[in-house]
């Protein structure tokens, strides 16, 4: 029995101290996780990239909005979609919502002005905007904010179990030079 029992110990101090190994082996066993890894990391900082870049856009075209002193109609707003595009280079379908609401301090609500989309989203009716408020910041009466949404997908270039991601932007801003943005019908 101890024979047996000294015999245990030298084979695990011989297997222990034993540094030969096959690089081959190795390879084959750690290059899948490290391959899969390489590229998990590869997809999602382009996720992240192409979401930062989305958001930059909404900031954009909401900027520029806020800086008119005319009113807005189908072409600025066409001009702003395309702008949309080509700032976040969108190889998928892209949204964009722009909505005009004020605030009533009596109500104690915001009120929808104008709502205009281009893509295939609606615009916001007075019942939605009312579901936003808790997103819409505190205002003094009669104060006027443009929300400017954006949907675009992002794909992922490799297959690492990540479905297509929708990417949607909500920012407003506050106008600038004029007391509101006015919509020419």
């Amino acid at each position: 029995m101890m024979n047996l029992v000294s015999e245990i110990k030298e084979r695990i101090r011989v297997f222990r101290d034993d540094s030969d190994a096959s690089v081959s082996v190795e390879f084959v066993l750690a290059m899948p996780m490290l391959f899969w890894a390489f590229m998990a990391s590869s997809v999602y900082f382009d996720g992240y990239r192409q979401s930062a870049i989305n958001l930059k856009a909404a900031y954009t075209i909401g900027d520029l909005i806020s800086r008119e002193t005319e009113s807005i109609n189908n072409a600025y707003l066409d001009s702003m979609y395309t702008l949309h595009q080509m700032l976040t280079r969108a190889t998928s379908a892209t949204t964009l919502r722009v909505t005009v609401v004020h605030w009533d301090e009596d109500d104690d609500r915001f009120y929808l002005d104008w709502s205009q989309t281009r893509g295939s989203v609606g615009p916001l009716t007075s019942n939605e905007v009312l579901l936003l408020t808790d997103k819409l910041p505190t205002m003094p009466n009669a104060e006027r904010v443009i929300l400017v949404e954006t949907t675009n997908s992002f794909t992922p270039f490799f297959d690492i179990g990540m479905d297509i991601v929708s990417l949607d932007n909500f920012v407003f801003t506050r106008p600038r030079f004029a007391p509101q943005v006015i919509w020419e019908s």
